[in-house]
């Protein structure tokens, strides 16, 4: 248990500091940074198995490099239930959400 949070304070940590850069991620208050870890981390718990045993044929034949797309994914999924658990709007800040070109 103690793990846990030690976990999720240091994730907090890092949302707070990946704020700070002029990257366009946009995290105001320790509580947002909170409950994006949370969300985080019950999204990495939860669907990254599931969605990394869907995805094996792709992850294999780009050898590991798919990863980095299931990653993004997820972080996208984070950013999408944040706001809506905050009350923030998506549009705003569309860093993690991934944009097709047309």
């Amino acid at each position: 248990m103690v793990g846990i949070l030690i976990t999720w304070l240091v994730t907090t940590i890092s949302f707070l500091i990946i704020s700070r850069l002029p990257i366009g991620v946009e995290i105001d208050t320790f509580g947002k940074a909170a409950i994006s870890a949370a969300v985080f981390g019950i999204l990495n718990a939860l669907l990254k198995p599931i969605l990394g045993f869907f995805t094996f044929p792709f992850i294999l034949l780009s050898f590991g490099l798919f990863l980095f797309v299931l990653e993004d994914v997820l972080k996208g999924l984070t950013w999408v239930l944040k706001a809506t658990l905050v009350g923030d709007s998506v549009v705003s800040n569309p860093h993690f959400v991934v944009v097709y070109p047309q």
